[in-house]
C-alpha cells in the first residue's frame, strides 16, 4: 500500500497532529508500505526515512493554500490512498483532483475553530453546533461537510466528536472511533532523576502543547496564584506565547512560571515523568494527546471535563476533572493533590493501567487495517 500522509504540523512543530502524523507514517514505513508526507513549515523538515514534501508558511495564505492542493493532487496520483490528519479542506481538494480516497482523521470542528479565531462566536462548541450565525459561519460549515463528505471514512479519536460528526450529516458506517494511542514509554529515567535535570522541586505540574487560546492557560495562572507553593512547566510554542508570557509576569507569577520553549515528544514524556500532575485547562478538546502521554508515564492528569477528556480520564480514579473555565476550581483541585493523603500516590498507581489498551502499536495498527481496507476497495 501506498500512503500519502498530510499534515499541517511536524516536527518541530508540538501538538497532537505533530505527534501522530510522525508516529503513524513511521509504523507504515516499517511495515513495508510507501509513505510520503505533506507538511507545512517554516524551513526545511528534518530528514525520514519517506520523503516529507513541505509548503513554506511564509507564502501569502491564498498561495500557501494553492500550493498544499497542488502537492497533494501531484504527490497523491502515485498513492492508493491519502491519509489527513490536518488541512482537511486541501487534501480534500487534492485527494478529489488525484481520484484517490481519502481518509480523514478528525481533530476538531475547523468551523468551530476558525469562528472563535475570528470572533463570529464566542461559546462553546456544543453551543456552536445550534448557532445559525452569518454567511461566513455558513461557509465555514459547507466547506468543512463538503470536505468530509468526500472522505471514504472519517477517524474520530472520542465518541464526542463522532456524535457531532454524525449530527453535520456524515454516514454512521463511514465514521469510526479510533482513540489517540498512549506512547511507549519503558525508557524514561526515574522521575528523581529528570527532576533534578530540570532543577525543580516542591509541588510540580506541568503543559505540553500549543500555546493558544483553546489551552485556555490564563485560567492556569489564575489558579496559581491560589496556590503560590506550585510551579507550572510549559512546553511548547504557539501564537500565544508572548501573551502568555506577558500575563504570568502581570501576574506575579514570574519565578512560577517557566516556559521551556519547544521540544520533542521524548521532551515532553520526560517532563511529564517528572511534574507531579499534567495540567490541561482547555476550553475545548477532542482526545488530547497530552492527557494520554501523562497517564502511559504514570502521572496523573489536572484537566477540564471537556470534549474526550472524561473518557479517558476518570475523576478521582487516574485525575482530577473540572469544570472549563474556572479557575478557583482548578486551584481546589491543585490544592487537593497536594494535600489530600495518599490521593497523588493512588492516582499515580492507577495512571498508566488505565491506558494499556490504548498502546501506540494497537492503535496505529488498527489504522493500518483500516487504510488497508480503504485502499482495497
Amino acid at each position: 500500500m501506498r500512503v500519502l500522509v498530510v499534515s499541517g504540523l511536524w516536527p518541530p512543530d508540538v501538538g497532537g497532529p505533530a505527534s501522530h502524523a510522525p508516529a503513524l507514517a513511521t509504523h507504515l514505513h516499517a511495515r513495508g508500505h510507501g509513505v510520503e508526507v505533506v507538511t507545512t513549515a517554516d524551513s526545511a523538515p528534518p530528514a525520514e526515512a519517506y520523503p516529507v514534501h513541505f509548503v513554506r508558511r511564509s507564502l501569502p495564505r491564498g498561495v500557501r493554500h494553492a500550493e498544499a492542493v497542488r502537492l497533494v493532487a501531484r504527490l497523491a496520483r502515485h498513492a492508493d490512498v491519502v491519509y489527513a490528519t490536518s488541512m482537511v479542506r486541501r487534501a480534500a481538494l487534492g485527494a478529489a483532483i488525484a481520484r484517490r480516497p481519502l481518509v480523514v482523521k478528525l481533530v476538531s470542528d475547523k468551523a468551530y475553530e476558525r469562528a472563535r479565531r475570528s470572533g463570529a462566536f464566542t461559546g462553546t462548541l456544543e453551543e456552536f453546533q445550534a448557532f445559525r450565525g452569518g454567511q461566513r459561519v455558513r461557509l465555514l460549515r459547507t466547506t468543512r461537510d463538503a470536505a468530509l463528505r468526500r472522505a471514504a471514512l472519517v477517524i474520530s479519536p472520542s465518541a464526542y466528536l463522532q456524535r457531532f460528526a454524525l449530527d453535520w450529516g456524515l454516514d454512521r458506517s463511514r465514521v469510526v472511533v479510533v482513540s489517540n494511542p498512549a506512547p511507549p514509554v519503558s525508557a524514561l529515567p526515574p522521575r528523581e532523576v529528570l527532576r533534578e535535570e530540570l532543577g525543580v522541586e516542591g509541588t510540580v505540574l506541568a503543559f505540553a502543547g500549543r500555546l493558544t487560546t483553546q489551552k485556555a492557560l490564563d485560567v492556569a495562572f489564575d489558579a496559581l496564584r491560589e496556590t503560590p507553593e506550585t510551579t507550572l512547566l510549559l512546553l511548547g510554542d504557539g501564537p500565544d506565547r508572548e501573551r502568555l508570557e506577558r500575563g504570568a509576569v502581570e501576574r506575579g507569577l514570574g519565578g512560577t512560571v517557566r516556559f521551556l520553549g519547544p521540544g520533542s515528544r521524548d521532551d515532553v514524556l520526560r517532563l511529564f515523568r517528572a511534574a507531579d500532575a499534567v495540567l490541561l485547562p482547555s476550553a475545548w478538546e477532542n482526545m488530547p494527546h497530552a492527557v494520554l502521554e501523562a497517564l502511559a508515564v504514570g502521572t496523573p492528569v489536572i484537566a477540564t471535563a471537556v470534549g474526550g477528556v472524561p473518557e479517558v480520564v476518570n475523576d478521582a480514579v487516574n485525575g482530577l476533572l473540572v469544570p472549563p473555565g474556572d479557575a478557583g476550581a482548578l486551584a481546589a483541585a491543585i490544592r487537593r493533590l497536594v494535600a489530600e493523603p495518599g490521593l497523588h500516590d493512588r492516582l499515580a498507581a492507577a495512571a498508566a493501567p488505565s491506558v494499556v489498551k490504548l498502546a501506540e502499536d494497537r492503535i496505529l495498527a488498527r489504522i493500518e487495517e483500516l487504510l488497508v481496507a480503504v485502499a482495497r476497495r
